[in-house]
């Protein structure tokens, strides 16, 4: 196998190594954390640190998701959604992984060091051992509440934005924070509830799993409420006008339909449009917030 793996086009190879990365998963955070690094000014982001900003970040968040993909790599093979990962396939050895994800990431550390500022360095690192070890070795195999504790590295990219343009945390970082994190657990559950089976085939403590789907629905709807509340802060605060406040009620409004249907009438196509609305809604609604910051009304 070693000598196949060699003889692949540069192409091919590097393919595989990219998609380790979980490029989608990666071009979110990118995104929310270059959206934060706008907020943080009221002109425009000095280049250096939009531009080493996102580099570092990209890199570390990459390297998060090669050792997700290296420690899950036999429960991915299980599954139908990962099973055609490079590691289940064996396009991509386990060293050559670990390898991969330490110099990729320690690339984006030195990156954010060297050209940002150390606090954006040392949080990107606490998010790095908050996603790939603390959530994906000790609370996803261990806890149904994975999603709500571990959505807290997965809620940093603004955050590590922000403290790239002005080298400290502020209240209006950390409620780009909460958004984020209220948003990640109807957002995974919405996954989990049409691909319970094969979380259960992986052994994987999944609320629909241990709890089952209606008691999941419930949680799906309770947190899309908590998560149109949190939305509607950075209005509350003055953080932005009426243009995001518009965005937030009709985006979150159409979020609440998706969720008390799932409540009330569930079906995995359902579920399947609620997971993919998930991500339109906070990429729409961080957009708006960079309208806003520009355009106010």
């Amino acid at each position: 196998m070693s000598s196949s793996l060699v003889d692949q086009p540069f192409a091919a190879r590097a393919s595989q190594y990219y998609q380790l990365t979980k490029p989608r998963v990666v071009s979110l955070i990118v995104f929310t954390a270059v959206i934060g690094m706008f907020l943080a000014t009221p002109g425009m982001v000095p280049l250096q640190a939009l531009i080493a900003g996102t580099i570092g970040i990209a890199l570390t968040a990459g390297a998060a998701a090669a050792v997700n993909c290296l420690v899950e790599q036999r429960i991915d093979a299980v599954m139908a959604r990962t099973r055609a990962r490079p590691l289940p396939l064996g396009q991509v050895t386990p060293l050559q992984a670990l390898v991969f994800a330490g110099v990729v990431g320690g690339l984006g550390l030195f990156t954010l060091h060297h050209w940002v500022n150390d606090l954006t360095m040392w949080l990107t690192l606490a998010t790095f051992v908050g996603y790939a070890i603390v959530y994906t070795v000790v609370l996803k195999p261990l806890t149904p509440q994975n999603i709500v504790i571990g959505g807290a590295s997965g809620a940093m990219p603004p955050v590590l934005g922000w403290a790239a343009v002005t080298g400290e945390v502020t209240a209006q970082a950390m409620i780009l924070f909460l958004i984020i994190f209220a948003w990640t657990p109807p957002h995974f559950w919405a996954l989990a509830l049409y691909r319970t089976e094969d979380y259960a085939k992986a052994g994987l403590p999944m609320l629909p799993v241990t709890h089952g789907a209606r008691y999941t629905r419930l949680q799906v709807l309770l947190y899309t409420l908590i998560l149109f509340g949190v939305s509607l802060l950075p209005f509350a605060i003055r953080m932005s006008g009426w243009i995001y406040l518009a965005a937030a009620l009709a985006l979150g409004g159409v979020f609440i339909a998706y969720a008390v249907r799932i409540h009330l009438a569930y079906s995995d196509s359902l579920a399947r449009r609620t997971f993919r609305y998930s991500i339109t809604y906070l990429a729409a609604l961080f957009a708006a917030l960079l309208v806003d910051h520009y355009l106010p009304l």
